[in-house]
């Protein structure tokens, strides 16, 4: 049975605040809430620097797999979109619902292209899964032999791996395309959805501009796990940067499935479950969770600022004038 969007979102709602519940009940309030107001500033103030200048890195890799196509727009343009999108994923269910917004922003301005607009930001999405997956296997590789209290992390990180994969492969396959068009309940999707998939397969012919993304990919998601590693440092946490290496791009791939609304909850269950196996308390990874949190809202800031912009906008240019 297929539930209806407000049920699923009421449904997420009370998940976060059933796992929110808990894991208040799990830390110390009061000394979780002296960790987070005596936080180190400029530690922060180096995170949100960091994700405001790899959300203009990310916009760079859309602009750059939009031109491998032959449309050309400004850098400036789209990096507001990426804001935009930041901004519109607090609400909506994961970061899938910011792509949901760029595309749909693109295709108003750029219709005759709507196809190959949407397929960029899809191969934008491919290849940003692509980089994690080259972190979670050189976090594979730090954590053999270094960190053996982690084990069952490691091996849901290979899970990750062979699933994301083979995902990956699906949609390049050009089996699977045929297959999808030619099954009778999913020939009406595959015709629907033939221009994005021809805009995918096209990337094919383009692998210079694909390893060019995904090195800058690598960059951009190194330098945020470094952000994390800086939140955790504000409270006072002198864990190796590896760890980080290790957590961060697990920490990517569980944010990306829709348990509770904009991984509420669930980001701070994960901290503390892996922090907690480097001895550090349910009080420091909560504080660090939600650090990490206010740094990715702080970032989304300017995004709904723009949004709000352009809802006034219309409005007060119907205005009369005097």
């Amino acid at each position: 049975m297929k539930l209806s969007r407000p049920v699923r979102i009421a449904l997420q709602v009370l998940v976060s605040a059933g796992v929110i519940a808990f894991l208040l009940w799990q830390i110390d309030v009061g000394r979780t809430v002296d960790l987070i107001g005596s936080s180190n500033g400029f530690d922060l103030l180096a995170a949100y620097v960091i994700f405001l200048a790899t959300t203009w890195g990310m916009a760079w890799r859309w602009q750059a797999l939009l031109a491998s196509k032959g449309i050309r727009e400004p850098l400036g343009w789209l990096t507001k979109l990426y804001f935009m999108g930041y901004a519109a994923g607090q609400v909506l269910p994961t970061s899938i619902g910011g792509d949901a917004v760029r595309i749909a922003a693109h295709a108003r301005r750029r219709p005759d292209v709507k196809g190959e607009a949407a397929g960029a930001v899809l191969m934008e999405r491919v290849l940003g899964s692509a980089g994690t997956l080259v972190l979670v296997a050189i976090g594979l590789v730090v954590a053999v032999g270094r960190y053996n209290n982690i084990q069952v992390l490691v091996w849901i990180e290979l899970a990750f791996v062979i699933g994301l994969t083979t995902f990956v492969l699906l949609i390049f396959s050009r089996r699977a395309n045929t297959w999808l068009q030619e099954r009778g309940g999913t020939r009406r999707v595959a015709h629907a959805f033939r221009s994005v998939w021809a805009a995918l397969h096209g990337y094919r012919e383009k692998p210079g501009v694909l390893v060019l993304v995904l090195g800058a990919t690598l960059g951009l998601q190194f330098a945020r796990i470094m952000a994390i590693w800086l939140c955790g440092r504000s409270v006072g946490l002198h864990l190796s940067p590896l760890v980080y290496v290790v957590m961060g791009p697990l920490l990517f791939l569980v944010m990306m499935v829709p348990f509770t609304i904009n991984g509420l909850g669930v980001r701070e269950a994960f901290f503390i479950a892996f922090l907690g196996r480097f001895d550090v308390s349910a009080d420091a990874a909560f504080a660090t969770g939600f650090l990490f949190y206010a740094v990715t809202i702080a970032t989304s800031i300017p995004g709904g600022f723009i949004m709000l912009w352009q809802s006034i906008r219309p409005a007060a240019a119907r205005q009369p004038t005097v």
